[in-house]
């Protein structure tokens, strides 16, 4: 299978030259050994070489032996390589000596040793629109953050392309398989995750059931703010309460996995009253895993446009994140009490900001864009340094891109890229 380009690519490549290990983590199957492998030089595929496990506690020197980088895949099935790792890159003295990968994140006390220029972490996730060939990338988040805001050349992404495309998501695995089986094969992903997956994650025994009304309630509420507490009543049933400590450590070992990745608020402090909900916007780590999660398909989200909104919201905060690592920025949420709200705020740490209103048409484009400025207003004069923003954009999924007369930006998810 041909290998496809990703935006980490470049940043695993930096990393090596000036850490001595590199690790990344991601959810299971979103390509982290693929594009590991471009870059090792020898490797032990820990998860499904048993002697290799073995040789790890047997003998740490010739589990290390190799030539560099060494590749371990899914290292946190044989734990205490961390630590052989961190020693052998002190002793050594020299970057870009070892990779490991991970689907899971392991307890902290097992890589409570780190020590500054021995690892290096990279998030990956599945692939994005860009990665896909599907956007041109035309419309570049770190241009963008730099400030220039040139319009996008068209794209002819339409709504019912957008169903389709985060209904089938970005594994790299599924690439070219017939839609029913794209389909099936992440519903599949998700019983794995219930069955297999999470027992292994922490000591504590999880009902798969649960777990499962869990997963179709995130579905639900996918893209909103939704307490732990309401999650919590509609995994329960009918036939006991769901507590919600015990939600939460379900939420807490679907984040560990890398499915579930929460959306963290922006918290800039404000001259004025102003009061902000720092709730975090759940998400899963791609939009078709909720699609798979209720078992929908691209036609039926085409007959629920409303939730086909916040599914779309969902995959440009995807992209948007993929896109933000590969130029040093975060990305969060703006919500106040009194009822603004912004779906992507980009913050490079710097002082250099952009935000971003995610819509499904060009209708809702003037709505989108007034909350934008909303905010713009009320960080002007902010005390930690945040000024003017970079860039305000309408992510919409296809159409010409253009900049209003107000200085909103119209970008189509189909010319965005890193």
């Amino acid at each position: 299978m041909q290998y496809l380009s990703r935006v980490i690519d470049s940043e695993l490549s930096d990393r090596l030259l000036g850490a001595g290990a590199v690790v990344i983590e991601g959810p299971r199957a979103c390509g982290k050994t693929s594009t590991a492998r471009r870059f090792a030089a020898s490797e032990a595929l820990l998860d499904t070489d048993e002697n290799s496990r073995r040789m790890v506690d047997a003998d740490p020197a010739e589990a290390l032996a190799g030539a560099v980088p060494r590749l371990f895949d899914e290292w946190q099935v044989a734990p205490s390589i961390w630590n052989q790792v961190r020693r052998a890159v002190d002793e050594r003295g020299a970057p870009g000596q070892f990779i490991l990968t991970g689907s899971a994140v392991p307890a902290d006390d097992i890589t409570r040793h780190t020590g500054a220029g021995r690892f290096s972490r990279l998030r990956m996730r599945p692939m994005s629109l860009f990665e896909l060939g599907i956007s041109s990338g035309d419309s570049s988040l770190g241009d963008l953050l730099n400030g220039d805001t040139s319009p996008a050349k068209p794209s002819a992404m339409t709504v019912s392309a957008v169903a389709e495309v985060l209904a089938f998501g970005g594994w790299p695995g599924n690439l070219g398989a017939p839609p029913e089986q794209r389909l099936r094969a992440n519903r599949d992903y998700l019983d794995e995750i219930r069955r297999v997956d999470l027992p292994r994650v922490g000591e504590k025994a999880r009902d798969p059931v649960r777990v499962g009304r869990l997963l179709r309630s995130l579905a639900r509420s996918v893209a909103t703010p939704v307490s732990v507490s309401r999650l919590a009543s509609e995994t329960g049933g009918s036939d006991r309460a769901l507590k919600a400590d015990t939600a939460a450590d379900y939420l807490d070992a679907l984040e560990r996995l890398m499915v579930v990745e929460n959306q963290p608020a922006w918290s800039p402090h404000l001259r004025s009253r102003t009061v902000l909900r720092t709730t975090p916007v759940r998400h899963f780590t791609d939009p078709s895993l909720a699609v798979a999660a209720l078992r929908a398909t691209p036609a039926r989200l085409m007959a629920d446009l409303r939730f086909l909104g916040f599914l779309f919201e969902s995959l440009v905060i995807r992209d948007l994140r993929i896109y933000a690592q590969a130029a040093d920025a975060e990305v969060f949420h703006y919500r106040e009490k009194e009822g603004l709200e912004v779906d992507a705020i980009v913050d490079a740490g710097d002082g250099r900001w952009a935000a971003f209103e995610v819509k499904l048409g060009h209708r809702w484009v003037d709505d989108g864009a007034a909350s934008l400025l909303r905010l713009r207003d009320r960080l002007r004069g902010n005390r930690d340094g945040y000024g003017e923003p970079a860039a305000l954009g309408v992510i919409l999924p296809g159409g010409a891109g253009y900049r209003m007369p107000n200085g909103v930006s119209v970008i189509p998810v189909g010319a965005l890229g890193p």
